[in-house]
């Protein structure tokens, strides 16, 4: 028989563990959704080493020095989900949909990229992603990119979640690269003092038909994220109040496609147009037959 002790013990340490575990998971919160504002963004690339059999033919890629201001909307805001929207501002009169990062918590379903256009879906163990958060990285039109299951660290004074997933080329290489198929990305977001880093390692990789990979090259990426006054970006929030409506309904499309858990195979254009370019073109007032009659026509 259990002394009452021992009982009692035993309940102390259980209300102490779940309390530990909420706390955690509030300051993972915290984390995340301080990413969301009016940031001054400093985007560096540069290639760091090369690995071609043909090394005297073979042109690494450029070292690239970018800034730009960007809005991060948050969309959603629940205790197991926070979706946020990055908006980029060329001008008051330009803005341009630029990636969203949805993060879930203790999250079991993941798409992962193969190459070309297609993802695998991988269905995770409850107890592997048990406290983890799933970084979902879309597209401009909300198609996916890459997804990625780790633990938030806070220690030390510092904050950061890691994780390393397979994606497609970057934008800025899908028009001047064809000598590899595949980045896969080390991904590190860095809660700083000033706003937060994007830290990347990525592996520049040929991968064939039968899954086997070839190392290509490897890149440093590190964008930096200065927090601003939220006016700098007014534009933005402008903007984003009179086309939220549009691509809600473009994200409710995705997601019922997603939520077939089946592996997802997309075509790279329609009628010679990229599924980003028709969904650009829309009115903001388009209805959601429109576009899910658009996404539709680039699902195989």
């Amino acid at each position: 028989m259990i002394s009452k002790s021992l009982f009692l013990s035993a309940a102390m340490a259980l209300t102490c563990g779940l309390g530990f575990s909420q706390d955690k998971k509030q300051q993972d919160i915290k984390s995340i959704k301080s990413m969301c504002g009016c940031y001054e963004v400093k985007f560096n690339f540069t290639e760091t080493f090369s690995y071609p059999k043909d090394t005297l033919t073979y042109k690494p890629s450029e070292t690239k020095h970018e800034s730009a201001l960007e809005w991060v909307e948050l969309l959603q805001d629940t205790p197991n989900k926070i979706v946020m929207q990055h908006l980029l501002i060329v001008s008051d009169d330009m803005i341009i949909k630029h990636w969203r990062q949805d993060w879930l918590y203790e999250n079991t379903d993941l798409y992962s990229f193969d190459k070309g256009t297609s993802w695998k879906y991988k269905k995770l163990d409850k107890k592997a992603v048990k406290g983890q958060w799933t970084q979902k990285v879309y597209q401009v039109d909300d198609s996916p990119r890459y997804e990625g299951s780790s633990t938030w660290v806070h220690v030390d004074g510092k904050d950061y979640w890691a994780n390393v997933a397979d994606a497609p080329l970057p934008r800025r290489e899908q028009t001047k690269r064809n000598d590899y198929n595949v980045l896969k990305r080390r991904n590190i977001h860095e809660i700083t003092a000033t706003g937060w880093n994007h830290q990347q390692d990525n592996d520049k990789l040929v991968r064939d038909d039968a899954g086997k990979d070839v190392l290509l090259a490897q890149e440093k990426g590190f964008d930096v994220y200065t927090k601003v006054l939220d006016v700098k970006c007014i534009a933005a929030q402008k903007w984003w109040k009179e086309n939220n409506a549009l691509w809600k309904n473009v994200r409710d499309k995705w997601q019922t496609l997603f939520d077939r858990n089946k592996d997802l195979n997309l075509e790279a254009k329609v009628d010679r147009k990229a599924l980003y370019s028709l969904l650009f073109d829309l009115k903001p007032d388009t209805a959601k037959a429109e576009t899910d009659k658009i996404i539709d026509k680039f699902v195989k």
